[in-house]
């Protein structure tokens, strides 16, 4: 199997129906921009790879009548009066989080490295998140 490959986005976007059918079945493909590459893969199977890589180490904590969501290495906490109202709260802190890593976060030192969590963020539905927070298959 041979990459598919562009070496310009010109040449790329002449082919783009070829580069999403080589994204869609699995199949390397690639388009450089002044030298860089850049992959083009299907949404759903990065969303997988994500969910399996990404290991998350949350902590759940039972206290006044209520209920805490902490993710160790993100500046994220949720609370809610029962478990699953603080779950929600969490899904919505990650996609807020997503938001202002995309808008001001991205080069921030302390924050860059958190590219992978902001795509699996973007990629995923509510459950999704919700099942990846608390460790059930994807």
């Amino acid at each position: 199997m041979t990459t598919l490959a562009f070496d310009s986005y010109s040449e790329g976007r002449a082919h783009f129906k070829e580069l999403l059918d080589a994204a869609e079945s699995g199949r390397p493909a690639l388009v450089r921009r002044d030298g860089s590459p850049s992959a083009v893969v299907d949404a759903e199977r990065l969303r997988a790879l994500l969910t399996e890589s990404l290991v998350v180490h949350s902590s759940v904590v039972a206290e006044a009548g209520g209920w805490s969501i902490f993710v160790a290495g993100v500046p994220v906490a949720a609370d809610g009066a029962s478990f699953d109202e603080a779950l929600e709260e969490m899904v919505d802190a990650l996609r807020e989080y997503a938001e202002d890593w995309q808008d001001h976060l991205l080069n921030a030192p302390n924050h860059r490295d958190n590219w992978a969590l902001v795509q699996l963020v973007s990629l995923s539905e509510n459950d999704q998140l919700k099942e990846w927070l608390v460790g059930a298959s994807a």
